[in-house]
């Protein structure tokens, strides 16, 4: 393996910037360029010099032997003054070189993974936890990333590995008597797999969207608000505002940390019918993102019929509560009422959705498992069948082992890492 190095911490201008070198000659170099050898108890200050001796920076050195680093290789790391005069004279004086090259996005991590200190849904979680921007999303990163979807796939491999060796122990002993029955003992530990599985599976959609956040839709006849409802709610003026039907063409959509759970909120085109080639564009789309929006708020006149049907959670709430004599259960973007009841609802359903949140994050995770799942109900409707079709039960049993090995990039994976990596930044 090549050794590398890289810039770990952001660009720009910083109290102390941190340079990561990783390989079999990362501690050899660092002596080099240190004007003392490397501390004996792994961490000290030295000055780093360049190939001339001159010095570019007193730094705090930390060095982490093989395998015991986030790689699993020899790595140094360089706590520099965090300039960008000093950080680019040390990665001068590192380009300069020639046993060293600059890492590849995501490299860092990418040996970790092919060294078996991480496995590819920790890599998946690692990645999420760098792009996490609200508590709940931190919370689901960290699970991953300390392996617990790892830890619950080599759980079912091992009950599938033991369910499968049953069954291939009766077919290598399908001339003799075999003294137990094994059946009953297969079937429990498939249908323990299987129970497991469906409940995992069920919970990655609300996964997915505590990843990649919610959507909240704003849907209403024109000119009832909602654009001033939406700038309220996201603090700014978001979306222009105006005494004229029809002024919101196309969706606006504002993120923001809603109780600590990542927000969308969708502000469409008002619904009516219409002349009009471009608005009548503007509101098929506002339809087709409402249907798919994860809650609606319906700003409609008590008694209106709406134009599409309320699901579980939605709310539905009069507009405009500063212009109207009876002010229950209407909401004003303009003077605020109501808003904070609107909040806590939001809150409150999708934090209710988040409780069937499972472990597994990404559509990738879903796929992985429901192939396993198919394996496992061919297999047991095989097994119904009698011992002579044994051998394609176990057959299939391995494929579900195949799709679990598969979830955590033991194998078959290969295609995906490039893809994976690519998101990450140089010095991870």
């Amino acid at each position: 393996m090549d050794t590398i190095f890289a810039l770990a911490s952001a660009q720009g201008k910083a109290g102390v910037s941190v340079i990561r070198i990783s390989g079999p000659l990362a501690l050899e170099t660092s002596n080099q360029i240190c004007d003392h050898p490397l501390p004996a108890k792994g961490r000290g200050l030295r000055v780093i010099q360049d190939a001339q001796g001159d010095p570019l920076d007193e730094a705090l050195v930390l060095s982490f032997a093989a395998p015991a680093s986030f790689t699993g290789e020899n790595i140094v790391e360089f706590q520099v003054h965090g300039s960008t005069a000093v950080v680019s004279a040390v990665l001068d004086a590192l380009s300069a070189r020639p046993e060293l090259r600059i890492a590849e996005p995501g490299e860092f991590t990418r040996r970790a993974l092919e060294n078996g200190k991480l496995d590819l849904a920790q890599v998946e979680g690692l990645a999420d936890l760098i792009d996490a921007e609200t508590e709940a999303q931190r919370k689901q990163a960290q699970v991953i990333l300390a392996g617990g979807l790892g830890q619950l796939a080599e759980r079912w491999r091992t009950d599938l590995i033991r369910a499968a060796s049953l069954i291939e122990v009766t077919i290598d002993f399908a001339d003799e008597d075999v003294p137990v029955d094994v059946t009953p003992e297969v079937v429990e530990l498939l249908s323990g797999v299987e129970n497991d599985l469906r409940r995992e599976t069920s919970g990655v959609q609300i996964a997915e969207r505590i990843r990649e956040g919610f959507e909240v839709a704003i849907i209403g006849a024109p000119n009832v608000g909602k654009s001033t409802l939406l700038n309220a709610l996201a603090g700014r003026e978001a979306a222009i505002t105006s005494e004229y039907a029809g002024t919101t063409r196309d969706v606006i959509e504002v993120r923001m940390d809603l109780a600590g759970l990542p927000v969308t909120l969708l502000d469409t085109a008002g619904l009516r019918e219409t002349e009009d080639h471009v608005e009548g564009i503007g509101i098929a789309l506002a339809r087709k993102r409402a249907d798919q929006a994860d809650l609606r708020v319906f700003l409609a006149e008590p008694g209106e019929i709406l134009d599409m049907e309320m699901q579980p959670g939605d709310i539905r709430l009069a507009p405009k509560a500063d212009k109207r004599e009876d002010q229950a259960g209407a909401i004003s973007g303009k003077t605020g009422q109501g808003l904070d009841q609107l909040v806590e609802h939001v809150s409150t359903v999708l934090k209710t959705r988040s409780t069937q949140v499972g472990i597994a994050t990404r559509a990738r995770h879903r796929d992985m498992m429901e192939n396993a799942l198919t394996s496992l109900a061919e297999a047991q409707v095989v097994l119904r069948r009698g011992s002579e079709f044994y051998d394609i039960a176990a057959e299939d049993m391995r494929s579900a082992i195949r799709s679990l090995e598969m979830l955590v990039g033991r194998v078959g994976v290969e295609n995906l890492l490039d893809e994976i990596f690519s998101s990450f930044c140089l010095g991870k």
